[in-house]
């Protein structure tokens, strides 16, 4: 799940001190094209498996459309500065099936960039997979702040200054890394580079309170 903001360099995303610090060049590996499907092979028996390994690779296609529209809308001039301020307030939640997109945006600037997404994504810029509202990130920083917060009220003495100051330093720190972690659990956990999806179609239509949204419509193939 995402929601659009400024657009950053997808050079070096993902270079940050933190996953620096866990993850040494050595380890990092690209992505093998076959992965998911060889998984799917080998334990088709597994229920929810087969929905599981495509819902990552919706959200990943899901995050580059994103950024692609928002590239589009940078490129094209002040005239246009209403329409890029709407860009910036696409949200957008996936499933199985493919991924709703909400907010105002043109259907046929949407087809294109969805193409766009899944070529340039499958075709080495792994980074559009990642993004920085994205609702993982919203997750990670709960857990981090809950986590911190009890340890802290653990530790520190229990009067309501020094349990106060520890929910602060719990807060502060949350903050300051759930940016790194937020990307690191986006790229290992729930996005997967979407080698096996195809777009069958993209609807216009309108969410419960009327406003404009579309669902992109994909499908696995093998």
């Amino acid at each position: 799940m995402t929601q659009a903001t400024s657009r950053q360099s997808t050079t070096g995303f993902w270079q940050t001190d933190l996953i620096d610090l866990i993850f040494s060049p050595s380890q990092q590996q690209d992505p093998l094209q076959t992965q998911d499907a060889d998984l799917l092979r080998q334990f088709s028996f597994v229920p929810g498996l087969k929905e599981l390994l495509t819902l990552r690779q919706v959200h990943a296609l899901e995050h580059a459309t994103v950024w692609v529209l928002s590239e589009n809308t940078r490129s094209v001039g002040d005239a246009s500065k209403a329409r890029r301020e709407d860009t910036n307030l696409l949200g957008g939640m996936s499933t199985e099936q493919g991924f709703y997109l909400y907010g105002q945006v043109d259907t046929e600037d949407l087809k294109q960039a969805v193409q766009v997404a899944l070529r340039r994504i499958t075709s080495g810029e792994w980074n559009l997979a990642v993004h920085p509202r994205c609702g993982t990130n919203l997750s990670v920083g709960m857990l981090l702040t809950a986590g911190l917060a009890f340890g802290a009220s653990t530790v520190l003495p229990r009067d309501p200054i020094g349990q106060m100051i520890g929910l602060g330093l719990a807060a502060a720190t949350a903050a300051h890394i759930t940016p790194d972690l937020g990307s690191i659990a986006q790229r290992y956990i729930t996005t997967a580079i979407p080698f096996n999806l195809a777009v069958d179609n993209v609807q216009s239509l309108r969410d419960p309170l009327g406003r404009p949204a579309h669902f992109v419509q994909l499908r696995w193939v093998d």
